[in-house]
């Protein structure tokens, strides 16, 4: 069997260190993940919520209870016919909005009065869900929300009678992730929330308790 030679060694030996320092920078980020604190509403829906809900509806069960199951932002932009850069700033300010990159919305049929060909490029959306969901959330109520102008509350009415919520946001600038001074134009778009409640009036108390500022 041959010996090796002085240079196989230090390559060896290089291979093992280099192997060693991966293995500990990958050790390291999973020690982060696992240290990083959970998002506030979701401690706060085990905590608070969930207990609050069923004193209130009398579950028998906590799988029972309600909860919010995805968080849907959708951006519809009939100018972007006439003018595609509109939607692609609207894709990256829904991007800083929801943190996470959209999906291009297109086009189902033709409609020759708007000059509407089937395919194009007509809005973009978004699906959050688990932490990014409750990330989201937060900040809707907690910012975003109150930075409205004249806001007087949000309606309760706004129901699908399934439990799950709809709710316009006319101006994205009320988002901190907006900066006014870069944006092309003042865009609304539509939020759509979806939960395992069986009727609206359980969709309401879960909204409600999570901190959703409905009018009285």
């Amino acid at each position: 069997m041959a010996k090796e030679t002085k240079e196989q060694k230090q390559k060896a030996a290089k291979a093992s260190k280099d192997k060693g320092g991966k293995k500990a920078k990958k050790d390291k980020v999973e020690a982060f993940v696992k240290r990083a604190d959970p998002p506030r509403l979701r401690t706060k829906y085990h905590e608070e919520v969930l207990p609050a809900l069923m004193k209130e509806f009398n579950y028998s069960t906590p799988m029972a209870a309600p909860r919010i199951l995805k968080i849907t932002l959708n951006a519809g932009l009939g100018e972007a016919i006439t003018n595609p850069k509109l939607l692609d700033a609207a894709a990256a300010e829904l991007t800083a909005i929801a943190g996470q990159k959209p999906v291009i919305t297109k086009a189902r049929r033709s409609i020759a009065i708007y000059k509407l060909r089937q395919g194009m490029r007509i809005g973009c959306m978004v699906t959050l869900r688990k932490d990014r969901m409750y990330e989201f959330f937060d900040r809707l109520v907690t910012f975003a929300l109150p930075r409205t102008r004249d806001f007087k509350g949000i309606s309760p009415r706004s129901f699908d009678g399934r439990g799950n919520f709809s709710m316009g946001i006319r101006e994205q600038i009320i988002f901190p992730e907006i900066n006014y001074d870069k944006i092309e134009k003042i865009m609304g778009f539509n939020i759509t929330i979806v939960t395992s409640a069986r009727t609206d009036e359980e969709g309401r108390a879960l909204l409600r308790h999570m901190g959703m500022p409905f009018r009285k």
